[in-house]
């Protein structure tokens, strides 16, 4: 081994962990570190990880199907073996990651949900419609529990308009005297339609930040959609689901 005298001015490549280039940089006043470690660290992809959290991931998906935990204490489960393992290396890094503005859109529509339920709104707007429609037949109370689910579902969240909505549509098939597999189907596909905003869905509210999408992106593609899935819908319930 050679030695070399360092003389003012040299640079010096330095290899190690992040936190001890970090440390170096804070506790010694004879080296200057050039860059910023944190920020790069973060920025390095995590070498020879990706098996390690793809065996996590199908582990919080298995523990969710067997339903050995709730939902919630599945995935925080996986969320600290994504951090003891060193798949995200620190809380920095995870923080920075979220989509803040999901967090407190999907929020938001929590209590709006719940101020709706609570002032009888929806079920007033729910009724009239059986209301107006049951002359028609069954066939027609389902097509407007269907229509009225599925337009809800696009301001709130699917599980508050299930949840709303399906005694609605139990009550209006015990009153017809007809079976309420096909109007409990209805409520479920209809609430799970929020193709056309991306408020009520969260999958739509995190790829319109990253994809740059506008609110009439989401109309114009939706609505079509949405047209087009409730004319199936009325076909293919009442055939799977005989009234």
């Amino acid at each position: 081994m050679t030695k070399q005298r360092l003389r003012f001015g040299d640079s010096l490549l330095i290899q190690g962990a992040w936190d001890s280039i970090e440390l170096l940089a804070k506790e010694t006043k004879d080296v200057v570190v050039i860059g910023q470690p944190k920020e790069h660290a973060g920025a390095a992809a995590a070498s020879g990880k990706a098996m390690i959290a793809g065996a996590i991931m199908i582990l919080v998906v298995g523990l969710m199907i067997l339903e050995l935990f709730p939902a919630v204490i599945s995935v925080l489960i996986g969320a600290v073996l994504m951090i003891v393992t060193g798949c995200v290396r620190n809380m920095d890094d995870a923080y920075g990651q979220i989509n803040w503005e999901s967090i407190v859109l999907i929020a938001a529509m929590l209590p709006m949900a719940t101020a709706l339920e609570k002032t009888g709104g929806m079920v007033m707007l729910a009724e009239g419609i059986v209301d107006l429609l049951g002359p028609i037949g069954p066939v027609g109370v389902l097509g407007g529990i269907f229509l009225l689910t599925m337009l809800f579902g696009q301001f709130i969240s699917n599980t508050a308009t299930a949840v709303i909505f399906a005694p609605i549509g139990l009550s209006a098939a015990l009153s017809m005297g007809v079976s309420p597999y096909p109007y409990l189907i209805a409520v479920a596909v209809g609430a799970s339609m929020a193709f056309s905003t991306p408020v009520a869905s969260p999958t739509n509210a995190l790829v319109m930040t990253a994809g740059n999408y506008r609110f009439k992106d989401f109309v114009r593609a939706g609505v079509p959609l949405q047209f087009i899935m409730f004319v199936v819908m009325l076909i293919a319930i009442p055939l799977l689901f005989p009234l």
